[in-house]
């Protein structure tokens, strides 16, 4: 695990190398201390050495500290750059895999999750980065040395420690142990926490339409609770850690002045190594209570690293083929072609079909409408052709070529797509337009915008095309959103376009200038719509109709009109909802 995390540490590896070497330094400095301190004691105070060597040792203490002061302050700096870099690299690559994930991908992790990964997880493994750098090289060299030193001095009085060390690293280890699927459940808690959170805030309108704040509570309350108990559940086992430690080192103190005094007594240690003792004692012990909390906090890292690496890792389901970029490809016509299509969602667990033995081609050029009732599977159709989907069986291919023998880029870049759920960025409405086509000129941004039907309200709006849209376009209505969206698709001149259910928040009378501009300036492009209005789709070329999850029928309006049932249902219900609104069934 750790080496699958250092392998992301690329561009920052001299730091990470430059903490431990100056926090080994630091460590040393601290050495000599107790034993320059001893001297003192001795030698100046006691022995022969009078100030002289008081100011001796003195000084050499003071410029020990200065350069220990010195390493501390470089290490904490190199390692506090290590691990921001590292997390600055990890987050880097985690959105960047995110970004060739299939919705299917994202419907497996969820973006709440994805999300966690990406703040808290990450978050959490840089900073057990920063301190395991200069905590778990400290702290060996800090207790090796010390206990080499307690050694030379008395080698009895060593044992002391010798024993109780084993004791502190297996109740240590025991803890740890316990810990790591505590860590684990803590991390799933938060993540159910923020699909929460990210639930109401993007659902905030409904809640307050419906008066669900109460039940809104209640969730969040739930989900919170969880989480306390989860992280109280880890926190009730790493408390346990500060009584051992204390216990530790309260006995080995009181083992060491009972045995260490007896040896003063009989002159076989001096006062001052007595004292050179307790101190490298509570290095000693220190050090290991360092490796104790490093090896915890490490324990936490993993479980994220692990949840992090999953992320990295994951193959995306949907990719190009390794041969897709030697293939020649056709012109782009526009024509496509299901071919005894089924599909099914993974994500659901259900193993049914969502569509069942698809046959169906639009030529190019055609205006093509798919209708029916509400899970039908219509806009899962048109989501097999960008392959924000891959069928499971059968092909669907565009230009006479299967759609997974594409490139990806060079596939959606032929297709323009209005999606059900429409989606503006933060940014101006000509950065958002330029979606469709980054090189698009002014001439051709305003055309888009008037084909559209967008062009005036744009105008209308404060600075125009340089008028800046809030996150997700709240500070447009709906109607304007979708057409917005529609001008961004028209810009890029696909050679087919894909609007799902995309007029439904504009008038009638909008809608009627919106599909003239279709027929007057996308002549050559494959247009195929989703709509619930019979207005929408009775002037297509070509309407489909699903029902459950099949090609119920195929045909113009006029035809349908005459000899399919449901289409009659449907024409027939929303004809006479006009006629009970004063609207004559001719004129709909």
């Amino acid at each position: 695990m750790l080496r699958k995390l250092y392998r992301h540490i690329s561009g920052y590896e001299k730091d990470a190398i430059k903490a431990p070497t100056f926090i080994a330094i630091e460590a040393i400095c601290e050495l000599f201390l107790p034993l320059l301190m001893a001297g003192i004691i001795d030698d100046g105070i006691n022995g022969d050495g009078g100030m002289a060597y008081i100011w001796k040792a003195g000084l050499g203490m003071l410029a020990l500290s200065v350069l220990s002061l010195y390493c501390g302050m470089a290490a904490a700096k190199y390692s506090a750059v290590a691990s921001q870099g590292l997390g600055r690299n990890l987050r880097s690559e985690m959105f960047s895999k995110i970004q060739d994930f299939s919705f299917a991908d994202i419907d497996r992790f969820s973006s709440a999750s994805l999300i966690t990964r990406m703040t808290n997880d990450v978050n959490t493994i840089q900073l057990t980065v920063m301190m395991c750098l200069r905590m778990l090289v400290r702290a060996p060299v800090q207790l090796i040395s010390a206990l080499v030193v307690c050694l030379t001095m008395n080698a009895r009085l060593t044992l002391v420690i010798v024993v109780v060390i084993p004791v502190m690293c297996l109740l240590l280890f025991i803890i740890m142990r316990s810990c790591e699927k505590l860590f684990t459940r803590f991390q799933e808690k938060i993540d159910g926490l923020n699909n929460t959170v990210q639930e109401n805030l993007v659902g905030i309108r409904v809640v307050k339409a419906f008066v669900r704040g109460n039940h809104e509570r209640a969730k969040f309350k739930k989900s919170n609770d969880e989480l306390r108990d989860a992280g109280l559940s880890a926190v009730m086992r790493v408390i346990l850690i500060s009584p051992i430690m204390m216990l530790s080192m309260y006995a080995s103190i009181l083992g060491v002045m009972w045995f260490g005094g007896g040896f003063v007594a009989k002159g076989e240690l001096l006062p001052g190594e007595l004292y050179a003792f307790f101190s490298y004692i509570v290095q000693v012990l220190m050090s290991v209570l360092m490796v104790g909390m490093c090896l915890l906090m490490l324990t936490r890292a993993i479980a994220c690293a692990r949840r992090v690496i999953e992320v990295l890792e994951a193959e995306p389901d949907i990719a190009d083929s390794p041969e897709s970029h030697s293939l020649e490809l056709p012109e782009s016509r526009g024509k496509v072609e299901f071919r005894d299509v089924n599909f099914k969602y993974s994500a659901t667990g259900s193993g049914d079909d969502v569509l069942h033995g698809i046959d169906l081609t639009v030529e190019p050029g055609q205006f093509v409408a798919i209708v029916g009732g509400t899970g039908t599977g219509k806009s899962t159709l048109v989501n097999l052709i960008p392959r924000f989907y891959d069928v499971t069986g059968g092909q669907v291919l565009v230009d006479g070529v299967d759609v997974r023998d594409y490139p990806l880029a060079e596939l959606r870049s032929r297709i323009g797509m209005v999606l059900q759920t429409n989606v503006l960025f933060t940014g101006t409405v000509r950065e958002n337009l330029l979606w469709g086509r980054a090189d698009a000129t002014e001439e051709e941004l305003v055309q888009a915008a008037k084909n559209a039907q967008a062009y005036d309200f744009i105008m209308a709006m404060p600075q125009g095309f340089d008028t800046r849209l809030d996150q997700g376009g709240v500070n447009v209505s709906g109607g304007q959103k979708q057409r917005l969206c529609i001008a961004r698709a028209m810009l890029r001149h696909p050679a087919i376009l894909i609007l799902d259910d995309s007029t439904s928040a504009v008038d009638s009378a909008t809608e009627a200038e919106i599909r003239r501009s279709f027929s007057e300036n996308l002549k050559d492009t494959t247009v195929i719509i989703i709509a619930q209005r019979i207005t929408s789709v009775m002037h297509t070329d070509q309407i489909v109709i699903l029902e459950d999850g099949r090609v119920h029928a195929v045909g113009t309006h006029e035809s349908l009109l005459a000899g399919d049932p449901i289409y009659q249902e449907i024409y027939a219900s929303q004809m006479k909802g006009g006629e009970d609104h004063g609207v004559p069934a001719t004129e709909c």
